[in-house]
């Protein structure tokens, strides 16, 4: 009927609205970056398939701001203010598949951030100074994820539960981040050398950070004998030993506080008669 001519019609004139102010439009293509924009663009045009508002100074992103666009295939943020995103952003852009989120604010990847783009195949989180943590939860859903990158970050330690749920990843990026090399990294580093062969990594050159011992050695240097302290178990003997040494320890503190007690007394009385006999 003439509703759905009319509903066609206004579709085609989103779809053909006007570039927003300080943007270019190529096709699908929408170039919003360098303009120090605080803000994102209020509209887009409706079948918007990139979108890029990289160089900006853009703090935050509205809550649903991207419910319209489900042709958006790719979105650049890199290098803005960002350091949080707005539960539900991607829960209209089912067809999402690169997200950049270098050069930002993150301290947090926090759980279900990316739930709704399911289709993500490309996520970059690097040179984010700040950050610091993921949460085991914070992929999920991102079973088509092939390419990750957390390098240049903050990160000292990640939760092998955050990892083990993207079973398409084949590129892993680490490098540049503080990591500590301690009994806690053990099981991702035994996950990573498991995947090494298949999964395009740069560890070989992400390094240790602490303890001092391993400071500088990279990730994948390490080996199953560099964690045997992490395994060392003490039987009902060894218990009992250090008991008995920490009874006879305590035993001679105490002899010894005696014995030096009785002495000084000792020396007290005879440095008192001394002193009696000179009058």
């Amino acid at each position: 009927g003439p509703w759905l001519v009319a509903a066609a019609a206004a579709v085609a004139a989103g779809a053909g609205a006007g570039c927003p102010v300080l943007c270019t439009c190529r096709g699908q293509a929408v170039d919003c970056s360098g303009q120090r924009l605080f803000s994102v663009p209020p509209e887009l045009p409706l079948d918007t398939g990139n979108l890029s508002l990289a160089h900006n100074r853009i703090a935050s992103i509205p809550p649903g701001y991207l419910a319209c666009y489900g042709q958006l295939r790719a979105l650049d943020l890199r290098n803005n203010s960002l350091a949080a995103l707005p539960a539900g952003l991607f829960l209209g852009a089912r067809r999402l598949a690169h997200l950049d989120l270098s050069y930002n604010n993150f301290s947090l990847v926090a759980a279900d951030m990316f739930l709704e783009a399911s289709g993500l195949l490309r996520l970059d989180l690097s040179h984010n100074p700040g950050l610091r943590r993921v949460h085991p939860q914070a992929f999920r859903g991102l079973a088509q994820l092939r390419e990750l990158d957390l390098s240049y970050g903050g990160l000292s330690a990640i939760s092998l539960d955050a990892l083990e749920g993207l079973p398409g990843l084949v590129g892993l990026r680490l490098g540049g981040n503080p990591w500590v090399c301690g009994c806690a990294m053990e099981p991702f580093l035994k996950w990573l050398r498991g995947r090494i062969q298949r999964c395009a990594s740069d560890s070989q050159t992400a390094e240790c950070r602490a303890p001092p011992e391993v400071a500088g050695a990279p990730l994948l240097s390490l080996t199953e004998e560099s964690f045997q302290a992490c395994h060392l178990t003490l039987t009902l003997d060894d218990y009992l030993f250090i008991a008995f040494v920490g009874f006879v320890v305590s035993i001679a503190s105490v002899a010894t506080n005696f014995l030096l007690g009785i002495t000084a007394n000792c020396c007290h009385r005879w440095s008192k008669a001394s002193e009696d006999e000179d009058v």
